[in-house]
């Protein structure tokens, strides 16, 4: 707290310093919050990260199956039409057999219902199928990248 203490008679002039003790606690505080933040921010994450001397993987590309479902529910596969979903998880179950399993390449029409194509997927899952994407989305405003492991 400021006091003026002068010389005698109440003189009507502006006081010209300022109180600084709200200005000092506002600094204490950033300070202590300061300190107790740091060591939040010093915490490291592991990472497993490749040796040097390992030599990268070949470049590979996996077999791929286009699998498209038209408007009207008709499935097609690698060209293919297909009668059903029985033959098409009897598909599944050969391509997830196999020792390098070949992505599924899912392309379904704007206009075919999702009960289709939640089907489609399903079996492709109860079959052992795991590497499924869409394909084709740019006419949805989609943008997908195929960058595989």
């Amino acid at each position: 707290m400021a006091m003026n203490v002068g010389s005698g008679g109440g003189s009507d002039e502006p006081m010209v310093e300022m109180n600084t003790t709200p200005l000092i606690d506002v600094l204490l505080v950033l300070l202590i919050m300061l300190i107790i933040t740091i060591p939040i921010m010093t915490h490291g994450t592991k990472l497993d990260m490749p040796q040097a001397n390992n030599a990268p993987p070949p470049d590979m590309r996996p077999e791929v199956v286009d699998l498209e479902i038209d408007f009207d529910g008709t499935i097609v596969w690698n060209g293919t039409v297909v009668s059903g979903i029985p033959q098409l998880e009897g598909f599944f179950q050969q391509e997830a057999q196999k020792p390098v399993q070949p992505e599924l390449h899912l392309r379904p029409d704007r206009r075919a219902k999702y009960e289709t194509v939640a089907l489609v997927l399903a079996a492709a899952q109860r079959r052992g199928m795991t590497k499924m994407g869409f394909v084709n989305t740019a006419e949805f405003g989609i943008k997908v990248s195929a960058n595989w492991p």
